[in-house]
C-alpha cells in the first residue's frame, strides 16, 4: 500500500493519524501499521481485553507513561472496570517484588523449579480431591 492508503486506514480506525505513525519511515509505515494491528486491535487467542491488561501491566512495570495511557484507556475499550486495571497492575507490583527478591538472593534455580513443580502438583492433588 502507499503511504497515502495506509494512512487512510489508519484514520478510518482511529478519526486521525496519530503521530507515532506519521514519522514513521515510509519504507516501514505498511510493515509496523500491519503488526500494530494484529498485535493490539485484532482478536488472538488472548481476549483483547486480557490483552490490554498485561499491557497495563508491563506498562507499569517499564514505567511507560505512553504505554500506560494508551493500555489504560484500550483496556476500559475492551471492558475492563477500573478494579481490574488496579489487579492488574498490583500484580505486575507483586511479581516485580518477588523477582527481585529471589534474583537478589540467587537462589538455586533448579531447586526453586521444583519447589514450583511441588506446589503446582499438590495443588492440581487438591482440586481432584475437591
Amino acid at each position: 500500500m502507499s503511504k497515502e492508503q495506509v494512512f487512510y486506514e489508519i484514520e478510518q480506525t482511529f478519526g486521525l493519524v496519530p503521530k507515532m505513525f506519521r514519522v514513521l519511515p515510509e519504507s516501514t509505515l505498511e510493515l509496523e501499521w500491519n503488526l500494530f494491528k494484529k498485535v493490539q486491535l485484532d482478536e488472538g487467542a488472548i481476549p483483547n481485553k486480557y490483552r490490554e491488561l498485561i499491557g497495563v501491566a508491563i506498562s507499569a512495570i517499564s514505567k511507560c507513561r505512553y504505554c500506560a495511557y494508551f493500555h489504560t484507556e484500550l483496556a476500559k475499550l475492551n471492558g475492563a472496570t477500573d478494579e481490574e486495571i488496579e489487579e492488574a497492575i498490583h500484580f505486575a507490583k507483586a511479581s516485580a517484588g518477588w523477582s527481585t527478591y529471589v534474583n537478589g538472593l540467587q537462589f538455586d534455580y533448579d531447586e526453586f523449579k521444583k519447589e514450583v513443580d511441588l506446589a503446582s502438583e499438590h495443588v492440581k492433588q487438591m482440586h481432584v480431591t475437591a
